[in-house]
């Protein structure tokens, strides 16, 4: 009974569609990869990829994509490939990385500029006459300019309905239920038995990216707004506690299966890392908040 459950939440979250190439690699970057140094052996970012129903020659056509792009380099040593991730690619992931896995303080208040750049930086939206304002976080880009730090005194309602017509929280919140939707299965399942309920590391890992996948394009479009200009039944954080719950319990079959499958030019990846157990310790501690 338990591996055929296993097996109906497998192909719930696998089935529905198959994701892009180039987006799924970043993803597999993003998780595995980089905090285990960035390079890989395409013939695993082959193998993983099939796993998601993604064919080889879609993978070779992103992977070169990336290049062209700057965000891989490619290595050749006797007949194998290895790509790693460049740079200003590490410097992305990282960024979005402390999103998925060490998410920053709640937005204090609102920041308002007086006068704005064109075009506006990213967390900025325009009130008009010149003027923008932000959610007040330590990551929202600086802008010239006299800047203020403000806070609501009245009408909430109003100032939710303010913030829904300048940021586009309906998408964000329909992605964020998508995410519940697909997911959920499997959040149950995990929660009656959080050793992975007998599922091999193969399906455990690509439970997992599957995860981070659809939670990263929901989250790193949220604009993580101060909580009182939340919409009513805003789902980010049963989207949040949902990741946090699968993403823990999945781990140990997963990253056991990286350390066993996964290669770059030196030869197995480490199952962890400091990175990855620094990753791992700040979600446990969420966990139990």
């Amino acid at each position: 009974m338990r591996a055929a459950a296993v097996d109906d939440v497998v192909e719930t979250v696998l089935s529905p569609d198959v994701p892009r190439a180039p987006v799924f690699i970043v993803t597999i970057y993003g998780d595995v990869v980089e905090p285990r140094g960035g390079t890989l052996w395409m013939g695993d970012l082959v193998s993983c990829c099939a796993v998601q129903g993604i064919s080889e020659s879609l993978v070779r056509t992103a992977v070169s994509r990336l290049v062209a792009g700057g965000k891989l380099l490619g290595e050749r040593i006797g007949r194998k490939s290895y790509y790693r991730l460049t740079d200003e690619a590490q410097s992305e992931f990282r960024a979005a990385a402390r999103i998925l896995y060490a998410p920053p303080p709640p937005a204090s208040g609102w920041l308002m500029a007086l006068r704005t750049p064109d075009p506006l930086p990213e967390g900025w939206v325009s009130t008009g006459q010149g003027g923008a304002m932000a959610p007040n976080r330590d990551d929202i880009p600086k802008v010239g300019g006299p800047v203020l730090a403000a806070e609501p005194v009245s009408d909430p309602g109003g100032l939710r309905t303010y913030a829904a017509e300048r940021w586009d929280l309906a998408a964000v919140a329909a992605r964020y239920r998508a995410f519940l939707t697909r997911f959920e299965a499997l959040g149950s399942l995990l929660s009656r038995d959080a050793g992975g309920c007998g599922m091999s590391g193969e399906q455990a890992l690509a439970l997992r990216l599957q995860l981070v996948h659809h939670y990263r394009l929901a989250a790193l479009k949220d604009p993580r707004l101060p909580r009182a200009a939340w919409p009513e039944d805003w789902p980010a954080e049963d989207a949040r506690r949902l990741f946090v719950t699968c993403y823990l319990a999945l781990t140990g079959a997963a990253d056991d299966f990286v350390g066993r499958m996964f290669h770059d030019e030196k030869g197995l990846l480490p199952p962890e890392t400091e990175a990855t157990v620094l990753r791992l310790n700040r979600l446990r501690r969420e966990a139990t908040v």
